[in-house]
């Protein structure tokens, strides 16, 4: 009887998770320009619109270069976190590392405000850049979850085996120690661009002038003409998302399994 419940349970959990997911392209497809039941027919127009639109272009020109530059960025600061707390000790590690992770229960709100506050105070024009650094600050602790599991299930015996043989230390990064983690390093590129593409608030408050995807998503809303294309819109935006996550979440699985480890869950 516990058992029927639970699958009840889980089953309605999931459709209320995923019904608006579900609804997303049906209206994206339908003919009509007023999102409501019943469907009135199949149309691809709503896709095309999209492409008419100029200003859609320029947010995702820019929310491109943000998602990229912030992911190679926030993979880069994980890789040395990674390795440090997984590597070596030092003092005040613990709480060290607890700081660079407390953007993940941080509210954004509060992060998107703190450094607007700060910004503007030092007297940085907010510009793409502003919404880089607060999305590399975000991203970073992802990349260090990511990363820390992958250099965690490395044999050290390698390593070892690498200075027995006259490798530097730099070198034995190079040559053994980043080949063996590539897989999580390509997971977390892919997982850091992921959430930058999607995240609102903190470009809402930092790009100033300069339109993102997530920004012009929120002010076509406004427009009820315009909520049609929109769907067609998200309905290509969680496709993108879905097509990455599972590519990231195969590499950290074949990471895992290069190096011996044990895997302890992911993302999918």
């Amino acid at each position: 009887m516990k058992g029927r419940w639970f699958k009840v349970y889980a089953i309605g959990y999931l459709l209320f998770l995923y019904a608006p997911i579900i609804i997303l392209p049906m209206f994206a497809f339908n003919d009509a320009t007023v999102i409501a039941f019943p469907l009135t027919g199949f149309s691809t127009r709503w896709f095309a619109a999209m492409f008419e639109q100029p200003t859609l272009g320029l947010a995702v020109k820019n929310s491109l270069f943000i998602a990229i530059t912030s992911s190679i960025l926030a993979t880069t600061l994980g890789i040395f976190a990674a390795r440090a707390s997984t590597r070596y000790r030092f003092p005040m590690k613990a709480g060290i590392m607890g700081l660079i992770m407390l953007p993940l229960v941080l509210p954004e709100i509060i992060v998107a405000v703190s450094l607007l506050v700060v910004l503007l105070g030092m007297g940085v024009n907010l510009s793409l850049w502003t919404v880089i650094l607060g999305h590399v600050l975000i991203c970073t602790p992802f990349t260090i979850a990511i990363l820390s599991s992958a250099f965690q299930s490395l044999d050290q015996s390698l390593e070892e085996a690498a200075y027995d043989l006259g490798e530097t230390a730099a070198s034995t990064f190079r040559l053994i120690i980043l080949p063996l983690v590539m897989p999580g390093i390509i997971s977390s590129l892919l997982i850091s661009f992921t959430i930058s593409l999607d995240e609102f608030i903190i470009a809402f408050f930092l790009a100033g002038t300069e339109p993102t995807l997530p920004v012009f998503i929120f002010s076509q809303f406004r427009f009820p003409a315009a909520v049609p294309v929109i769907m067609a819109l998200g309905t290509v935006l969680v496709c993108l998302s879905i097509v990455l996550l599972t590519i990231a979440e195969f590499f950290r699985r074949r990471g895992i399994a290069k190096t011996g480890g044990k895997d302890t869950g992911g993302f999918l």
